[in-house]
């Protein structure tokens, strides 16, 4: 049996006459940066995640650079943030020459740890970047709370939870500012690389829109501030109008196969845990096999089921960090979590006999001891 990890095949099969519809668009209207589909698609989407303001960028990184931007972080600040994510996260803060400064994770749900941050806050601390790990938003209620007591700023991290919900609310209106990404293998994805930063604050919006586009004015060269080439590319978001039009059905059937891998691994390894209120999209299916990750990871390999480890060393601990001075046991539940972690494959369209085969193949390796 051969299974993909993400099959964007499968997906396109399913929505191939709209995709390239969309695409023929482009190329006949000839605005394939910032055209019309942009514009379009910032409104659908701010619409659905209950936004003011959605501003479409190059990147998921992007969206988080232009947000630390538009908060004009400057060297010497300091921002709250995980260890267990993506580099991106904390690379923006650093490529502003400010300073990240990790805090610790909680076990069950891998977000941060928002008892921890207190603690964290100096007079340097300007804001705090909140990830939504493997789809699941953060605890934006308390996260909140201590950035309002201590007037910080707080940015979510959505690049992999759009469409998630807590409390009620959706992902990218739980914070100020909130920013996705559009890469292939997320929830919602394009094909190529694109994102969005979404708010209610209309400076903010107005700014972030300027610096998306190199600082510019009201006339084309006209710069009120220093920016970056962050734009969104009319093609991608031509792609995510065609395939956002399928995604609420997307949505149910993560649930549907998240909830399947549920009933039938529990007990065996140990499943992601949701936390009450929230609703997952499962941008990962990540469990955890304490001591035995790596070999369960190659049995898997021994029967073409692909895995991922998202993420195999915490952030404190990468090369790239190193002058950050952190070592080894500062964040322990993060770095045990990257010992354990394991992903399975994840999408929407994942079929049930390719689930009972890596269900199957996961019990016999425990079976065999």
């Amino acid at each position: 049996m051969n299974i993909n990890f993400v099959d964007l095949k499968r997906q396109y099969e399913k929505n191939k006459a709209a995709i390239d519809a969309g695409i023929r668009d482009v190329i006949a209207d000839t605005a394939f940066v910032m055209g019309p589909q942009v514009r379009q698609l910032e409104k659908e989407l701010a619409a659905f995640a209950g936004a003011s303001h959605a501003v479409g960028c190059a990147s998921g990184t992007d969206a988080l650079l232009l947000a630390l931007m538009a908060y004009d972080i400057r060297p010497g600040d300091e921002i709250i943030t995980s260890p267990f994510t993506f580099i991106a996260t904390a690379e923006v803060i650093a490529l502003l020459k400010a300073r990240p400064v990790f805090v610790d994770i909680l076990p069950e749900t891998f977000n941060i740890d928002a008892s921890k941050i207190e603690a964290a806050i100096t007079d340097k601390t300007k804001g705090i970047i909140a990830v939504d790990i493997f789809g699941q938003c953060a605890d934006y209620d308390a996260i909140n709370a201590v950035a309002r007591k201590h007037n910080l700023f707080v940015i979510e991290d959505a690049a992999q939870s759009f469409g998630a919900e807590y409390k009620g609310r959706r992902a990218c209106s739980l914070a100020e500012v909130a920013c996705t990404s559009f890469f292939p293998a997320k929830p919602l994805g394009c094909y190529g690389d694109g994102g969005m930063v979404f708010t209610d604050n209309d400076k903010l919006a107005a700014a972030l829109k300027s610096l998306r586009n190199h600082g510019k004015g009201e006339d084309r060269y006209d710069h009120i501030r220093i920016g970056v080439n962050g734009r969104l590319d009319s093609m991608q978001a031509a792609v995510l109008l065609a395939k956002f039009k399928l995604y609420p059905d997307e949505i149910k059937q993560r649930l549907e196969a998240a909830a399947y891998y549920t009933q039938n691994l529990e007990g065996v390894v140990t499943p992601p845990v949701i936390a009450k209120n929230n609703l997952s999209v499962y941008a990962q299916y990540s469990v955890r096999a304490p001591g035995r990750r790596d070999d369960l990871r190659e049995a898997l390999k021994a029967k073409n089921i692909p895995t991922a480890v998202h993420y195999p060393k915490p952030l404190h601990l990468q090369p790239a960090f190193k002058d950050l001075n952190y070592k080894s046991d500062d964040f322990p539940i993060a770095e045990k979590l990257s010992a354990d972690i394991l992903s399975l494959p994840m999408h929407p369209y994942l079929l049930k006999e390719e689930q009972d085969h890596i269900i199957e193949a996961i019990k016999s390796f425990y079976q065999r001891g």
